[in-house]
């Protein structure tokens, strides 16, 4: 007599099994297990991959006693909804539509961060938009994060928030197949510093000229440095220019008289 098999797809091995016993009917003491594959869920659902298992009948059982045997069958699972990246269900719906726009990359950056953070298992809002002077397709997308006791998301010298942000990018691009500029903004902490650095720059720079003598800033991420080399590239009794080897890069203000 032939033996019933059973192959299945999940996420994970322990959801194959129970679904397998479930399609067959029988318990787990009913049938022999084979683990095909273990599968693997990867960092941020990337690269992740199904587990693969066969489910062997053991002589005797109800399913091998039928007059008639059963042929092998392959039954993929239905993932639990929390295993299916949100990130790739926008990406999946912007590729259905015709009018793969703002609409729908904003939609998947949206759930990307989301996604993210239910990870890192953080309760917060999730908001992107494209500022409004933002034009043409290299335009960047902001997203805000609000919620309660957040900063730890920022941490010291944004090195978190940037971490994050780096994440979130490479996922985003990776659903939409472009690069795309993202920036994430937690608790409105990126306004808040750009202003504060800017305040720097002027009262640095009066200092430079007042003194004669160039003032160095602490170490900066490159996209707080470059604030502050716009913040005075007007300014003619001023030059700028960043020196170091980061993560310890700074600016250098340096008066031109």
């Amino acid at each position: 007599m032939e033996q019933t098999t059973l192959e299945v797809l999940a996420p994970t091995v322990e959801e194959a099994v129970a679904k397998g016993l479930a399609e067959l009917n029988l318990t787990q003491d009913e049938v022999e297990v084979e683990v095909l594959d273990q599968g693997t869920r990867g960092l941020f659902g990337l690269g992740s991959r199904q587990a693969r298992i066969r489910l062997l009948v053991k002589t005797g059982t109800a399913a091998n006693a039928a007059s008639e045997p059963v042929k092998a069958v392959e039954v993929e699972a239905e993932a639990p909804a929390a295993a299916v990246p949100a990130a790739a269900e926008a990406a999946t719906a912007a590729k259905k539509s015709p009018l793969q726009d703002d609409e729908f990359i904003l939609g998947v950056a949206q759930a990307t961060v989301k996604e993210i953070l239910e990870k890192m298992g953080v309760r917060a809002e999730v908001k992107a938009s494209f500022p409004e002077s933002a034009q043409g397709d290299e335009r960047n997308i902001w997203v805000e994060v609000q919620g309660k006791d957040l900063s730890f998301l920022i941490g010291r010298r944004s090195e978190t928030i940037n971490s994050l942000q780096y994440i979130a990018s490479l996922m985003v691009g990776k659903e939409l197949g472009r690069w795309v500029s993202l920036q994430i903004d937690v608790e409105g902490y990126r306004q808040r510093r750009e202003r504060a650095l800017r305040q720097l720059a002027r009262r640095m720079a009066e200092q430079a000229v007042s003194s004669g003598r160039r003032q160095v800033l602490e170490p900066m991420p490159a996209n707080e440095r470059r604030i502050i080399h716009l913040e005075l590239r007007d300014n003619p009794n001023v030059v700028t220019e960043s020196t170091g080897e980061e993560p310890a890069r700074k600016v250098t203000i340096k008066p031109t008289k």
